[in-house]
């Protein structure tokens, strides 16, 4: 990795090793995010899923989302450990799939893109999994984050990004 570009990522150091930021100095501000994923599942699977053997599927990603939300600094090896003071999945079915949103809050040093992000993926592995006796073929797609608000950087709208 060129000089210019590690001086730019903010988990590296001088010396270009990976590291964990330190945030000690950083502002307590309010700061949500809020992310995105479809999970493209096929005519079958979605009228199967009022009657899954093992549950509701959108409810159980839901579960799972929230909860991943608060670990996700087990699972991101340069994340920091938040106090999440919310977390809200949603699962709807929409035309050809599941669309997830996860949205998240804290007060904090440093924002929730990260658990956003990674509520709303393990939300869609949670689809996928309760969904893949039915079908193999089961995409998911578009995780993204929708939206920040809050820290150094400021708001940030991908809906304001695109024009």
């Amino acid at each position: 990795m060129s000089e210019s570009a590690q001086s730019k990522l903010s988990h590296f150091d001088a010396s270009g090793e990976a590291s964990m930021v330190d945030v000690s100095a950083k502002q307590l501000t309010r700061r949500t995010a809020t992310a995105s994923a479809f999970v493209a599942l096929s005519a079958e699977v979605l009228a199967a899923l009022p009657e899954n053997p093992k549950g509701n599927p959108l409810e159980v990603a839901r579960f799972a989302g929230i909860q991943a939300a608060k670990r996700t600094s087990d699972l991101i090896p340069m994340c920091h450990p938040l106090a999440i003071t919310h977390a809200d999945v949603r699962a709807e079915v929409v035309e050809s799939g599941v669309q997830i949103t996860a949205t998240v809050a804290t007060v904090g040093p440093t924002g929730v893109e990260m658990e956003a992000l990674t509520a709303a993926s393990v939300a869609a592995l949670t689809v996928y999994d309760m969904t893949k006796a039915l079908d193999k073929s089961i995409v998911i797609r578009e995780i993204r984050l929708e939206s920040k608000t809050g820290g150094k950087s400021g708001d940030y709208s991908r809906r304001t990004a695109r024009g």
